[in-house]
C-alpha cells in the first residue's frame, strides 16, 4: 500500500515537471527574438531546443537524471531568463510600467488626502 501511494506522488511530480516544461516552452516561442539578444541571454532558438528538449524527455525518456537536469533548466528560465524578457519587453507586473510605487493610484502618487 506505501508503495503504491509512493508511485501515485512520483506521478504527480512528473506530470507537474511535464507541465512546467511545456508552460516554459510556450513562454520561450512567444517571446520575440530581439528581446532575448536585448536581455543579453541565449538565443531563443537555444531555449526553444532546450525546452523542446525537457518536453520530450518527459514524455518519452523515464530516466530521473535527464529529467531533473532539464527541471533545472525550466527553472533558470523561469527565475533568469522570462523576468529578463519581461523587463526588456516592457511588460511588468500589474501592468505599471516605469517602476511606479506600490502607493501609486491611475492618475498618479496616491498623497493621503493632502
Amino acid at each position: 500500500m506505501l508503495l503504491t501511494a509512493f508511485g501515485g506522488f512520483m506521478s504527480l511530480i512528473f506530470l507537474a515537471m511535464l507541465v512546467l516544461a511545456v508552460v516554459a516552452l510556450v513562454l520561450a516561442v512567444l517571446a520575440r527574438e530581439d528581446a532575448y539578444r536585448a536581455a543579453n541571454k541565449q538565443t531563443k532558438m537555444f531555449w526553444m531546443i532546450i525546452l523542446g528538449l525537457a518536453v520530450t524527455v518527459n514524455l518519452l525518456v523515464p530516466v530521473i537524471f535527464l529529467q531533473i537536469a532539464f527541471l533545472v533548466a525550466t527553472i533558470v528560465f523561469f527565475v533568469d531568463v522570462r523576468p529578463a524578457l519581461q523587463q526588456v519587453s516592457g511588460g511588468g507586473r500589474g501592468g505599471r510600467r516605469g517602476g511606479g510605487s506600490s502607493s501609486d493610484g491611475p492618475y498618479g502618487p496616491y498623497n493621503g488626502g493632502r
